[in-house]
């Protein structure tokens, strides 16, 4: 039974109590977000996206009963790039010095990285990371166990961006044993101190996850949470969890074969099971939006099947990535989208959805794809832009509606490329002397884009 004070006032108070007990309700039921991100995997290499030989059930079924998106990249062409606009909801290139992978050992692979990195400051920013921060800020508690891949130096910790919680490797890749790299450097931590830990990779990140939200259900079970785990299956060094755990030599750190690579992707694939199984055996399932993703396309012996190319380039084989997203009760099951969208769309998603506001107050790159697909408006046409530099190469591309433009210069020679996505989606066919004209106004757009994204740091 209620009781209140008399007054003047008194009436207000029932009233009150009521706003405040809403408020305190709606905070509660803010979704749970737990993103899997996979490292290096090709668009074909799961069962729902065509896998003639992984089997990848637990995954596949994550799919089925959300969205799947069949038109959606990533920003960036390798690691680096890719995670800095998914966790900045912006082109990569706003964040200066991050459109190539951070070489092993902390080193820069172009003109911009390699000044950064003379100075120590060869990174994201903590002052640019938009998702941690604005979900912390309305009450989120976020944790990433695996590959972060933003900066070696302890600035650039995930701790300093709006992360409660880190465990896994700050480089591109590490022994899957070991977890060592192919430097001197201590890149295993627990937070910000380096630890030894016995296991496998992928083993050891779905460990960390299920303490988490065991931990979560029994000590902060109104807490909303954003649980990133960025795996480093089926990133080289290929080797398999039942393989022999000698260290590889630098010749053959990678080098693989498809047997090896398709046993990462189904150790993966149970592990993202024992995830799911713990959200539903807690009783979180039900208020959890999953997304599953791959940060870009795949080098050999990964498959991007039906699209060109691999990994490091921008031909879609090596932008297009698979993206599935499962939320109960709000995305239908069995839905399957072919919106152009992109990774750094799911920064502003997640932010509408927590009720967070950019940190900086600055327009994001990104789209709310997923209102998108909850109001069940018809897909619209877009334009997405990459740069991507290594070394003295360097590589563009602009996709306006179904027309694409590649252009790579590398040594003073330039190539260029275009192609119609919606009748030669592997991009076979150039036609870019037949169509001169649109050539010329994707032309003009790529060096408009170029002018306006300028780094912000």
């Amino acid at each position: 039974m209620l009781r209140y004070d008399s007054g003047p006032m008194s009436f207000l108070k029932p009233i009150l109590f009521l706003i405040v007990a809403a408020a305190g309700s709606f905070a509660a039921e803010k979704p749970n977000l737990v993103f899997f991100l996979a490292d290096d995997m090709g668009y074909a290499d799961l069962g729902c996206y065509g896998a003639p030989d992984a089997k990848t059930p637990n995954i596949d079924a994550l799919a089925a009963s959300g969205v799947k998106f069949t038109n959606a990249y990533a920003m960036g062409q390798e690691c680096t790039p890719s995670r800095t606009s998914l966790l900045t909801g912006r082109y990569p290139q706003r964040a200066g010095g991050m459109e190539c992978a951070i070489g092993t050992g902390n080193v820069g692979r172009y003109d911009e990285a390699i000044a950064l990195a003379e100075k120590s400051e060869l990174g994201l920013p903590s002052r640019l990371a938009v998702m941690a921060p604005a979900l912390k800020s309305v009450g989120y508690r976020n944790a990433v166990f695996g590959k972060w891949h933003l900066g070696y130096e302890d600035k650039f910790s995930p701790l300093d961006q709006g992360f409660d919680e880190f465990t896994g490797f700050l480089g591109g890749n590490v022994d899957y044993f070991d977890h060592v790299e192919l430097s001197d450097l201590d890149v295993y931590l627990e937070g910000r101190k380096p630890i030894h830990r016995e296991g496998y990779t992928t083993h050891l990140i779905t460990e960390d996850a299920v303490k988490f939200l065991n931990k979560q259900a029994k000590k902060r079970p109104d807490e909303p949470f954003f649980l990133y785990l960025p795996h480093a299956s089926p990133h080289f060094p290929f080797q398999g969890p039942k393989d022999d755990p000698a260290l590889p030599s630098a010749e053959e750190w990678t080098q693989g074969t498809r047997m090896t690579y398709v046993s990462m992707l189904e150790d993966l694939d149970r592990d993202v099971g024992k995830v799911l199984a713990t959200l539903r055996e807690n009783g979180q399932a039900e208020n959890t939006i999953v997304v599953f993703a791959s940060d870009h396309g795949a080098m050999k012996p990964g498959l991007n099947t039906p699209f060109r190319d691999y990994k490091g380039t921008l031909f879609d084989g090596g932008i297009r990535v698979p993206l599935m997203v499962r939320w109960p009760g709000v995305l239908k099951p069995g839905t399957v989208s072919e919106q152009v969208g992109s990774l750094m769309d799911l920064t502003s998603s997640f932010l509408r959805i927590a009720g967070a506001e950019v940190p900086d107050g600055k327009p994001l790159d990104g789209i709310d794809l997923l209102k998108h697909v909850e109001s069940g408006a018809a897909d619209f046409q877009r334009s997405l832009y990459w740069r991507a530099k290594r070394g003295d190469r360097t590589w563009w591309a602009v996709r306006d509606a179904n027309l694409k433009l590649v252009r790579k210069m590398e040594g003073g020679h330039v190539e260029e490329w275009m192609f119609d996505l919606k009748v030669d989606p592997g991009e076979s066919v150039d036609i870019l002397k037949k169509r001169p004209d649109d050539a010329r106004a994707l032309r003009q757009k790529m060096m408009a884009w170029e002018n306006e994204v300028l780094p912000m740091r």
